[in-house]
């Protein structure tokens, strides 16, 4: 069994088809189905079932994927730890990172880090912070940003509190309450609200201050782009809570203070297991120490920045 026969077969499982694979591997075809049915009948089992449209993964092919990915980013952590050994920081770095993320300027820190570490291939996914936490959890992510409540537990992860903030009432700019300094949650109460979808940590921060306040609200508009959300207040089809450092970055809306209303917290995530050279030097860049006691009180001032 050779690593490039994982690598097909990875390749093969992730685009769905023989040629896309072979693409994406910049082998022909031939030489890969080669390898592919070569690791087969050293195994004894079929890893896909191929028809004339589709090819997916066997019950064997699945039970082989996930050892089969462990032993290839396995390989590529000794590449980039032999690396670093001498000197030359290399391999992956992958993270995860909310939408409305504002403690860190992203696009600044990553060209930043591209052009101290060129040797390091970036890649970037935007999610809600509950499933951003398990992929970090499971190491798909080797670091995420996310934007929770305060009592937000993020289990099996470090982290570190890099901005506490609290949220402005984001409405059409020919709305009432345009131009004033500031309301209540009672009043907005009576609105329809554009929000992220229930069960999200972005929904909670604002759901969770509205029962505290003994409230009720009607979310008409659930959404996943901030976009989407953007172009529903504009067109006046109803309000949204918007963390304070976030909301301005949207044009042609209006903001408004809310006295009693919701906070959230800006949180650093990064493994429990030693972080591989290339996370390492990244959170070195966001002036966090990966193996030092980070659960403690940064952060503690609303719009603090990264310590």
């Amino acid at each position: 069994m050779e690593l490039q026969q994982l690598r097909y077969v990875v390749a093969v499982a992730d685009t769905g088809g023989f040629t896309r694979a072979a693409e994406r591997c910049h082998v022909v075809q031939s030489a890969l189905s080669h390898q592919i049915g070569k690791l087969e009948r050293e195994l004894g089992a079929r890893l896909f079932d191929r028809t004339s449209r589709q090819v997916r993964p066997t019950r064997a092919g699945e039970a082989f994927l996930p050892a089969a990915r462990a032993t290839l980013a396995a390989a590529e952590r000794a590449r980039a730890e032999v690396a670093a050994a001498t000197g030359e920081v290399r391999g992956r770095l992958a993270i995860g990172s909310i939408p409305t993320v504002a403690a860190v300027n992203l696009p600044t820190a990553l060209k930043e880090f591209h052009d101290t570490y060129p040797q390091v291939r970036i890649s970037l996914a935007v999610g809600a912070s509950e499933h951003l936490v398990r992929a970090v959890a499971e190491g798909t992510y080797d670091l995420a940003l996310l934007g929770v409540p305060a009592g937000f537990r993020a289990d099996k992860v470090r982290e570190r509190i890099l901005v506490r903030d609290r949220h402005l009432a984001v409405l059409p700019p020919d709305h009432p309450l345009a131009g004033t300094d500031e309301t209540d949650l009672a009043r907005l109460a009576e609105e329809t609200f554009v929000d992220f979808a229930a069960g999200t940590a972005a929904r909670a921060q604002s759901e969770e201050a509205f029962a505290a306040a003994g409230l009720r609200r009607t979310v008409g508009f659930e959404v996943s782009s901030m976009d989407f959300m953007a172009d529903l207040v504009r067109a006046g089809l109803g309000v949204a809570l918007l963390p304070s450092t976030f909301a301005p970055r949207l044009p042609g809306l209006a903001t408004v203070r809310i006295a009693d209303g919701p906070s959230r917290e800006e949180r650093l995530i990064w493994p429990r297991t030693r972080p591989s050279p290339a996370a390492a030097a990244f959170l070195h860049s966001l002036g966090v120490t990966p193996d030092g006691d980070e659960d403690d009180d940064e952060g503690d001032d609303e719009h603090a920045p990264p310590a």
